[in-house]
């Protein structure tokens, strides 16, 4: 039998929440769609004015931090790898690289980010990830991140 028939495309905040260890303020992937494996996927991020980091990025001209973007290009590259393995409960996730990050425009409040993700490599429980942040079809933001799925 073919597993590739019980692989989930999608996965909504409910499942996210199960598999990552991020919570408010700091889950940055409000849904993961498109999911072919641990080859592609796309995280979804709906950036609203009331997120705590808008305090201060920056008073009177709220502009979502680029830090959090490639945060965001992560969480959704460790759900892809979470279902991949088919983790009942999930292990810790640990960042090994940032390379070759980019910003392009400014994300701002009521904008919704689109992280695609798409799989450079694969050694054992390590990944690497080459990730465009993109907002109404325009790139925004793009980096390489590496990650290692350890045990707690």
């Amino acid at each position: 039998m073919d597993n590739a028939v019980t692989k989930l495309e999608a996965a909504d905040i409910a499942q996210i929440l199960t598999m990552l260890p991020h919570r408010y303020p700091f889950l940055m992937v409000d849904r993961v769609i498109d999911i072919r494996g641990d080859e592609h996927g796309i995280g979804i991020k709906n950036v609203t004015v009331n997120e705590p980091h808008f305090q201060g990025h920056f008073p009177g001209n709220p502009v979502f931090p680029g830090v959090l973007m490639i945060e965001g290009m992560a969480q959704t590259a460790g759900v892809l790898c979470i279902i991949e393995l088919g983790m009942a409960k999930p292990k810790s996730v640990f960042f090994l690289t940032i390379d070759k990050a980019k910003f392009r425009k400014p994300v701002l409040p009521g904008d919704t980010i689109e992280y695609h993700m798409s799989r450079i490599a694969r050694r054992k429980t390590m990944w690497w990830y080459r990730g465009e942040a993109k907002v109404r079809g325009q790139i925004v933001a793009e980096a390489e991140v590496g990650a290692m799925i350890s045990d707690p």
